[in-house]
């Protein structure tokens, strides 16, 4: 710019005076080769100022500016779009490393997530929720129905705010869920990222530990008041038996009285010392279990010694081992064999299956299926808790002990949703 105006200047002087025509050729020659090396400097610089607003445009963060010895500012301005560029990738890697990491934390939480939305379309967002609902494409809410339609309602249902708690038909029971939402805008579109964790076994596990303190303390309170009456009643009864009645009818109705009353003591004694096991949980001692053998050795036992009603045998092939106490489980089984015995054994054509296939790929279904009466809807929960029984002379102890060996071994077991003559468990391989 110096040397232009200088030569406009020489220039301009000799034409002013008429002086010297060569000289001013010379000088406005000179300016206009300034004029064009001026022009050219100022396009190369807006070349490069838009190669760097479309490398930003298509975040082609490759470029680069290093303009090293070029003079003319393109050093300082080379050096200044290699530092924007600079502080672009780093913002770059570092939103990418964020994003993969929360992907990852994603994909690798423990309670399935679905993405619903727009709408009623659903994307299975991690592992967990693959492993729960299955590999395959649900792609809507209802493609969920096997799931049983009460879950499908509440997913419908569910938005921002309080837990909400419902059922889910899992490993083929009923289990409790609870399903927890966050609503988010993408693209203009809402979407609810719902967080679905099936909490059945937390509550049975609570449950389960519930009745067994409540088991501790009434067996303990029951005893401390029933010992000193066993005791009395034994004495009372070995005293009137030392009498003469002499003909007396009230001393041998009070003899039958004391008589009856030890022995109704004694039986509650037995009764009570029998349920002082439930509330002390078994220790497991698990080994791997070959499921076929184990079930058909299990039914062998059964039907030793017993007129009784065959048992049919449904087992798929190929199933894997489970890890397992063997002799616990074998006592559950027999405990539901018996039972579908005892709900059979008036019938003319009675039937009992057993069946033994995996429920998805992490768990072992076994279902005791009878044709018998079946248990009522009302009591399908009922019959598994400690002292309920709908037999004449149970105990309500088998379905109760039954229920709390396979919540150790970490299972569900209960009535077959829909089939009350179907008690089914499921076990994890």
């Amino acid at each position: 710019m110096a040397l232009l105006l200088a030569a406009l200047a020489v220039a301009s002087l000799l034409a002013a005076y008429g002086r010297a025509p060569t000289a001013m050729l010379l000088a406005f020659a000179f300016a206009a080769l300034l004029t064009v090396s001026l022009w050219r400097l100022v396009a190369e610089s807006n070349i490069e100022l838009a190669r760097f607003v479309a490398a930003l445009d298509r975040t082609d963060l490759s470029q680069s500016f290093a303009w090293a010895g070029r003079g003319a500012g393109f050093d300082r301005l080379g050096d200044a779009y290699e530092r924007a560029l600079a502080r672009l990738r780093r913002e770059r890697a570092s939103g990418l490393e964020a994003t993969t990491f929360a992907a990852a934390l994603a994909d690798g939480a423990p309670t399935p997530l679905l993405v619903i939305g727009p709408g009623e379309a659903l994307v299975l967002a991690n592992k967990a929720a693959r492993r729960q609902f299955g590999r395959g494409a649900p792609t809507s809410l209802a493609a969920l129905a096997p799931f049983g339609e009460p879950f499908v309602e509440l997913l419908r249902g569910a938005g921002p705010g309080p837990s909400r708690l419902g059922r889910i038909l899992a490993d083929g029971l009923s289990q409790r869920v609870v399903v927890d939402t966050t609503v988010i805008e993408t693209g203009g579109e809402l979407r609810r990222i719902v967080a679905v964790k099936v909490i059945q076994a937390e509550l049975d596990g609570a449950e389960l530990a519930a009745q067994i303190d409540l088991v501790r303390v009434l067996t303990h309170e029951i005893m401390n008041s029933l010992t000193p009456v066993t005791s009395l009643a034994a004495t009372a009864k070995r005293l009137l038996d030392g009498l003469d009645d002499d003909g007396n009818q009230g001393a041998a109705d009070a003899r039958l009285a004391v008589d009856a009353l030890a022995r109704r003591a004694g039986e509650l004694e037995h009764f009570i010392e029998t349920y002082k096991g439930f509330s002390e949980a078994p220790a497991l001692r698990r080994a791997p279990i070959d499921v076929a053998d184990w079930l058909m050795r299990t039914v062998a036992i059964h039907q030793a010694g017993r007129d009784g009603t065959p048992v049919t045998l449904d087992i798929a092939a190929g199933l894997p081992r489970l890890d397992g106490d063997v002799a616990l489980l074998t006592q559950v089984l027999l405990n539901l064999l018996k039972n579908a015995h005892e709900a059979t054994a008036a019938l003319p054509s009675a039937q009992i299956r057993l069946v033994a296939t995996t429920a998805g790929a992490s768990h072992l279904r076994i279902a005791v299926i009878d044709n018998g009466a079946g248990i009522p809807a009302a009591l399908a929960r009922e019959v598994f808790l400690p002292f309920f029984t709908t037999k004449p002379h149970g105990s309500g102890i088998g379905l109760s002990f039954a229920r709390q060996i396979v919540l150790l071994h970490g299972g569900q077991i209960g009535v077959a949703a829909g089939l009350p003559n179907c008690v089914e468990m499921s076990l994890p391989l």
